[in-house]
């Protein structure tokens, strides 16, 4: 992943300008900003238009369960790292895109679904053309490999109305 970028505030009009800024630091100088959110837009090509209706059932089934029951709305939730996330079909019923917003490292978050929901991603990865070795769980850094060589990269800078906050902040700040 590549580093963020910090929002340059040398656009400001000089009347917004701080005006007690240190003698040793411009007054335009951004205030240092650590982005713990982390984009994840994984493209998979889906083996064959069978395996699209099978999935688009299988996904339809879990995303039609009510939240408590739903194990892919379980595991988002239990990671406590998942701002948001969906599945889109893409190109025809050709590919499954997922995308997500996360905090931290995209190891852990990956390791988080495998403990949690190993057996849906198998499921997944059953359909894809090019899938890594599965069952996941027993194949961790294949899976790994798999998801980044299938990210596709966001156009810098990624942009959160709260890039310093992670989901457990945000739901710490909402009384949530």
């Amino acid at each position: 992943m590549t580093e963020p970028s910090t929002p340059s505030s040398s656009s400001a009009s000089p009347a917004t300008q701080p005006t007690s800024a240190p003698a040793t630091q411009p007054a335009t100088q951004p205030a240092t900003q650590t982005r713990v959110q982390n984009p994840l837009t994984l493209i998979m090509t889906l083996k064959s238009p069978e395996d699209f209706e099978q999935l688009n059932a299988q996904l339809s089934h879990f995303q039609g369960l009510p939240p408590e029951q739903n194990p892919l709305n379980q595991a988002l939730t239990a990671t406590g790292m998942v701002h948001f996330a969906r599945f889109v079909f893409l190109e025809n019923n050709t590919k499954l895109g997922v995308f997500t917003a996360y905090d931290g490292a995209l190891a852990a978050y990956v390791n988080a679904f495998v403990d949690k929901v190993g057996q849906i991603f198998d499921l997944l990865l059953s359909h894809m053309a090019d899938a890594p070795p599965l069952p996941v769980e027993q194949h961790r850094q294949e899976f790994l490999a798999y998801i980044q060589s299938h990210d596709v990269p966001v156009v810098e800078p990624f942009y959160s109305a709260y890039p310093t906050l992670t989901v457990l902040d945000i739901l710490s700040n909402s009384g949530s």
